[in-house]
């Protein structure tokens, strides 16, 4: 094992790098209606602008861990770094809706090379015993910086340009880079064949990218769209048979052979599509419907991530005393509290009746899962396949996000055309007025008019549906706490 010293800059170079590629996956959200306004975005081309980092770094986590073991861990995560920061300058440059979508998918990739690497190499710095509180440490760091994104981030698209949300990364990642090449050790899987499933990569990504596709243009309909859902299947069932047979998998299904691995990555499936897809649509909300400005909405996430710092060290220590399955049953039934709260609480109101209270039983909920679930997959498997299981969990946890977005996004849009109708018909709107907001239907709460009926019919269907994504959400935690009851062990007795 290193020397502490060491340690600690494992330790602060992974929560940088985590940090950077966790707060990009959701902080861009913040940035959403200037960046709309400014590159004159349709809510597909919103989503694309999400999903095209969350595709690319959900298809290429597992070959990232994959290749962290193969080739060096500190290699793998420094490159990433590098991308990463490459890729935010490109984003901060965009002068295309197309251009920016474009320079996302790139970050993806840099992340796609850096998260993975950033549990791997804490798992090989630290001995079991002091594992999950390094995790827990990992993770309450990693929750502060993000904590503070939102505010930041909010802060400078309202006030200097969206485009400054990404800038803002290149020093960051200046000093990640740094700090990883002075303080952190190699580490690889000496016993790993030297080769990489390249065919598995490349089902994954079709595959991925197929369905996602498929889920957000799902409203133009069309042969086009079915046939690529279709693709999208076969690709990924050609994904597993390929795994299953190849001399070196990007997924080793033996894996799974593990009850615990197993339920811990389908708990990550359930809890963070609900928690993915909530907090796309929640600064949306916050900015489009409740007219909080970018600033506020980034603070409204506040009280979630403090909590999750706060409680995360606490929690990493709490399947050694515990076991797995308590903390990740109870954990997940406070999530679902928190977020059916939201639903009925998302009307006109003062942020500390409406927001705060079920931002703070969200925060709780998540704490107590957070860290015990990683350090359930983490220790399910042996150090060499650390990179592997790394990887796998972080793309189960971005691939419930994707497809949730993705299936959310379907949900909300469907529901507010429905009940958009039911407000433009009872409104009476001569038929050149409706004619302009039928066009306007894929701009969602951004649909802009000069009749303050029509506006308030507009924030009407966002907030139905949006409640909608909520409930659904609250749905999929108690899924998951059903799944963590049925799949995990409890504490062993001693002896």
């Amino acid at each position: 094992m290193p020397r502490p010293a060491a340690s600690r800059g494992v330790l602060i170079a992974t929560i940088l790098g985590s940090s950077m590629a966790f707060i990009d996956g959701t902080i861009v959200n913040v940035a959403l209606p200037a960046l709309q306004a400014s590159l004159h975005a349709t809510a597909s081309n919103l989503q694309w602008v999400v999903e095209a980092y969350a595709l690319t770094l959900a298809s290429l986590l597992l070959l990232g861990g994959s290749l962290g073991d193969l080739y060096g861990r500190r290699k793998l995560f420094l490159t990433g770094v590098l991308v990463f920061a490459l890729a935010s300058a490109w984003c901060g440059l965009a002068g295309t809706i197309q251009m920016l979508v474009a320079a996302r998918a790139v970050q993806g990739i840099g992340a796609a090379l850096l998260v993975p690497g950033s549990l791997s190499l804490i798992s090989a710095s630290f001995p079991e015993a002091t594992r999950g509180q390094a995790i827990g440490t990992w993770s309450a760091f990693t929750a502060i910086t993000t904590a503070f994104g939102p505010v930041l981030r909010g802060w400078l698209a309202e006030n200097v340009s969206w485009r400054a949300v990404f800038f803002i990364n290149v020093p960051i990642a200046a000093v990640t880079a740094w700090i990883t090449l002075s303080s952190v050790p190699e580490s690889r899987n000496e016993s790993m064949l030297r080769k990489l499933d390249w065919p598995g990569s490349v089902l994954a990504c079709m595959g991925l990218g197929c369905v996602t596709f498929a889920l957000i243009e799902a409203s133009r309909g069309g042969a086009v769209i079915a046939a690529t859902a279709a693709c999208g299947v076969i690709a990924l069932v050609a994904f597993i048979v390929v795994e299953a047979h190849s001399a070196a998998p990007m997924v080793p299904l033996s894996l799974f052979r593990s009850r615990t691995f197993s339920g811990a990555n389908l708990i990550t499936l359930f809890l963070y599509a609900a928690l993915g897809g909530t907090m796309y649509f929640l600064p949306l909300n916050l900015i489009q419907a409740q007219h909080y400005t970018a600033t506020e909405a980034g603070g409204a996430l506040l009280p979630l991530i403090l909590l999750i710092f706060a409680l995360s060290r606490w929690s990493g220590g709490l399947i050694a005393s515990h076991g797995a399955r308590l903390p990740l049953v109870i954990g997940p039934v406070i999530v679902a509290t928190g977020f059916a709260w939201l639903g009925w609480s998302t009307r006109s109101g003062s942020y500390w009746t409406t927001i705060f209270p079920p931002m703070v039983v969200l925060g709780f909920g998540m704490a107590i899962c957070v860290a015990p679930l990683t350090t359930a997959v983490m220790n399910a498997v042996s150090i060499d396949d650390s990179g592997v299981a790394s990887g796998v969990n972080n793309a189960v946890s971005r691939i419930a996000g994707l497809l949730a977005i993705a299936v959310f996004g379907l949900v909300l849009a469907l529901r507010f055309d429905t009940v958009l109708e039911h407000r433009l018909d009872a409104l009476a709107l001569p038929a050149l007025a409706r004619h302009a907001v039928e066009e306007q239907r894929p701009l969602l709460a951004a649909i802009s008019s000069n009749d303050s009926r029509v506006l308030g019919a507009v924030r009407d269907a966002f907030v139905d549906g949006y409640r909608w994504v909520l409930f659904i959400s609250a749905a999929l935690a108690l899924t998951s706490a059903v799944c963590a009851y049925l799949l995990l062990e409890g504490k062993k007795p001693a002896g």
